[in-house]
């Protein structure tokens, strides 16, 4: 495999890059085909796309999505890779973990038409959930975060942003995937009458303290996890990884969806870029890395 292009994933990546990752997540967290262990060093991503160099027939020459750290050149077996499908941009590829992400949040969420949905983390996998949760006949999503420069995302998305929590909004079903303590505890005033809060959020090494003595009784909220590592009970009979992967790329066909790719740099510049990125806290979504192409051989 050559790599075309790679996708940081701004949230958990910088966890692993600052050594947040706790002990006893070392397992739970190796991605596939990572060299190291944590705290580090490590090399660490699951967004590479790239043309199959060497493979059976039919994937030789092909564009392929796999869940690979970032790396120019590497040999994985054939059945880690996905082609994609016809259409479907390299560069836009790389948002694939995330759409797959996403779509396993929404099975998590079962989100329901005429549904009011508030989605607190207008990152990007907020920012697709609440995407997908907006195709759904009736309903009514709204994407919060504290961060005004998420507006232009979630415009492109035909998405409703706000900066201000709706506090009160007695909504149906709150997702939170804004990695901070202050935006869960939002989530609970937004959450209406033995409403579901589903929490995509993973916090590292960080304790997060929850003002459980208030409403959170009183209205029978449900407070539930998400986590892309397995897929739902309910589908798991009918689901496997490869499938769910190639309905992520499929969703990715959706030009509105470049709106999430916030920059892009070399490859050669990564260690740099992962020092920028794990310190900048706003105005970053899914920042790509390009891989030089070689030059043809000459004619002689």
């Amino acid at each position: 495999m050559r790599a075309i292009y790679s996708g940081i994933s701004r949230g958990t990546e910088s966890l692993v890059f600052r050594g947040e990752v706790p002990v006893s997540q070392h397992d739970a967290m190796r991605a596939p085909f990572q060299d190291g262990h944590f705290p580090g060093p490590v090399k660490y991503g699951y967004s590479s796309v790239g043309e199959v160099l060497e493979g059976p027939d039919g994937l030789a020459g092909s564009t392929v999505f796999c869940l690979h750290p970032h790396q120019d050149l590497y040999c994985v077996p054939a059945s880690a890779v996905t082609p994609l499908p016809p259409g479907l941009p390299a560069g836009r590829a790389v948002l694939a973990a995330n759409a797959e992400t996403a779509l396993n949040a929404v099975w998590d969420a079962r989100p329901g038409p005429g549904d009011q949905i508030v989605v607190i983390g207008a990152g990007v996998v907020g920012l697709l959930v609440a995407w997908l949760c907006d195709q759904i006949h009736g309903t009514e999503v709204l994407a919060v975060d504290v961060d005004p420069s998420r507006a232009g995302a979630a415009a492109s998305l035909g998405l409703s942003f706000t900066t201000d929590a709706p506090i009160g909004a007695d909504a149906d079903l709150v997702v939170h995937a804004s990695g901070s303590e202050a935006g869960l505890r939002t989530a609970l005033l937004v959450a209406g009458m033995e409403a579901t809060i589903l929490e995509l959020s993973w916090y590292g090494n960080r304790s997060v303290s929850l003002p459980l003595g208030e409403a959170f009784h009183s209205r029978r909220l449900t407070l539930k996890s998400s986590q892309v590592g397995q897929i739902p009970a309910d589908r798991v009979a009918r689901w496997d990884y490869r499938r769910r992967m190639q309905a992520a790329l499929e969703l990715l066909l959706d030009p509105r969806l470049d709106a999430l790719i916030s920059g892009e740099s070399d490859f050669g510049d990564l260690p740099r870029t992962m020092e920028r990125l794990s310190r900048e806290p706003t105005g970053v979504l899914c920042h790509r890395i390009r891989y030089p192409h070689p030059s043809p051989s000459p004619r002689v």
